[in-house]
């Protein structure tokens, strides 16, 4: 599914490339994202790519942007320069494509407990485009309370995303948004955002959070 917060999937729904601790896509800049076909047309490595053993299927652990950016590539969602002109895909030479998708990306399973999987995710995330403080807390607390957060607070498609931004300032696919709602809440009660997000973490409901975001926002405004 291409919508934000709804997930991205591949292998017939068995892997899942973008879990519910991962942020959203952030290289498609007109750079990275070529960057990455480039890489593949001249036949160098991607890196390593890490996925995770679930119960029933894969995650990727690491390598969620780089896997996003052949999918978009192939599916036309955006173009490459080839010799000073724009190619999609399906413009491009048949050995040219066949190249990519014969492309092979070097892939390392990981297995173990939760914790151990989460803490590893936060030590490899040091290549690319490093996790923000508030992105590092998504995947260390990551469950339904999350999820939830981030539909609302972290999709840039929400219609009041134009509203707050008069009075908060932060890019919602990097969590910026979110981070000033769990601490504006977190300082209420005198804790902080940690513990916020530890003592809601199975909780399904974001009542609290949208609630005092939305009424300090109100006042603001008034």
């Amino acid at each position: 599914n291409e919508y934000e917060g709804k997930g991205l999937y591949g292998l017939a729904g068995t892997l899942v490339i973008q879990p519910e601790y991962q942020r959203n896509y952030i290289y498609g800049d007109g750079k990275k994202d070529v960057a990455v076909i480039d890489s593949l047309l001249k036949g160098y490595p991607l890196g390593l790519i890490y996925f995770n053993q679930g119960a029933s299927n894969l995650e990727v652990l690491d390598g969620q942007q780089r896997i996003t950016s052949i999918g978009r590539f192939v599916t036309g969602k955006f173009a490459i320069k080839r010799e000073g002109k724009e190619q999609t895909f399906s413009s491009l030479p048949q050995e040219d494509r066949d190249k990519i998708l014969a492309s092979t990306l070097l892939v390392y399973v990981c297995e173990g407990a939760e914790a151990d999987i989460k803490k590893w995710f936060q030590t490899i995330n040091i290549a690319g485009v490093p996790l923000n403080s508030q992105e590092l807390l998504n995947a260390v607390y990551s469950g339904p309370f999350v999820t939830a957060a981030k539909a609302v607070f972290s999709n840039s498609g929400n219609a009041l995303q134009q509203k707050w931004s008069s009075y908060v300032k932060g890019e919602p696919k990097r969590q910026e948004i979110l981070e000033v709602a769990l601490d504006w809440i977190a300082a209420s009660k005198g804790v902080s955002i940690e513990r916020y997000m530890a003592d809601h973490r199975h909780h399904a409901s974001i009542d609290e959070l949208k609630g005092y975001f939305t009424s300090v926002i109100d006042w603001v405004d008034s």
